[in-house]
């Protein structure tokens, strides 16, 4: 069967796995080219233990050069802290500030403030080859969650730069998704046909509350990766990756969906 053009994933269920606050504008996308989206998050985005080394980098980012963000959780984190503290906008204006991606860019910029770096590809690896040679001899304040790769600060520091690294949130597990997730996989008329992963968290916690369900729930879903360091992931815990993003967005996601279905459909 050939696919609608303006509608090419109709009968196509894909499972949503974002933080419950941040799924929507990816599950709108999807149903508006006709997919059938299940919600159940794969992470819960928290406040960490103590916002005191938060706070303490604020309170002293006129003594920092360069500022990375690597997640809009990250800046949206940051602002709440800004406001608590009342330390005004103009306080961060000398800063160079560079972001993971356009997400991250855009949750930026709503605050007023410039992104002097975004980077090719939207991973770390990325980061640090627009950054390694303008660090040397500078400060840098990483603002992220609690448990991220050390690309960026083990490499930046090895460039000459004097990187603090911050936490504003943390990934948790939400125990509410579990029951829902391995009920879905274990119904064969409501089990997804794609399940989209956006870091890996999601994949490494899709795995955590799935558990020992069984080789047979899974069998025909498709894993739809953002990008490399996702489907790494994914492949380290024995999950196929059938579809990655070319470009590391939501977009880019979307698309790789949308052709993967088109090529299945028009065969």
């Amino acid at each position: 069967m050939k696919p609608n053009a303006n509608r090419p994933l109709s009968g196509t269920r894909i499972l949503v796995g974002r933080a419950r606050h941040q799924a929507g504008s990816l599950s709108s996308s999807l149903r508006s080219l006709g997919a059938s989206v299940i919600e159940i998050p794969f992470i819960e985005i928290r406040r960490p233990q103590s916002y005191a080394p938060l706070d303490a980098a604020l309170k002293s980012i006129k003594a920092y050069d360069w500022l990375i963000l690597t997640s809009a959780n990250g800046v949206e984190a940051m602002w709440e802290r800004l406001r608590r503290l009342r330390i005004a906008r103009s306080k961060l204006q000398h800063l160079q500030i560079a972001a993971i991606g356009p997400a991250t860019k855009k949750a930026i910029v709503k605050h007023g403030l410039k992104v002097k770096m975004v980077p090719e590809e939207y991973v770390a690896e990325s980061v640090v080859k627009g950054l390694r040679d303008k660090v040397n001899g500078k400060r840098v304040a990483l603002i992220r969650a609690k448990v991220a790769r050390d690309v960026i600060p083990e490499e930046l520091r090895a460039a000459g730069a004097l990187v603090d690294v911050i936490e504003a949130y943390e990934t948790v597990v939400p125990e509410k998704s579990r029951a829902r997730l391995r009920g879905l996989m274990k119904n064969a008329s409501r089990r997804p046909h794609v399940v989209t992963f956006t870091s890996s968290s999601t994949a490494r916690n899709f795995a955590e509350l799935l558990g020992k369900v069984g080789a047979n729930s899974l069998k025909n879903i498709q894993f739809a990766s953002i990008g490399p360091v996702t489907s790494a992931t994914l492949r380290e815990l024995r999950m196929p990756v059938a579809l990655e993003a070319r470009e590391f967005t939501m977009g880019g996601l979307i698309r790789a969906i949308v052709l993967a279905r088109y090529a299945e459909r028009s065969e």
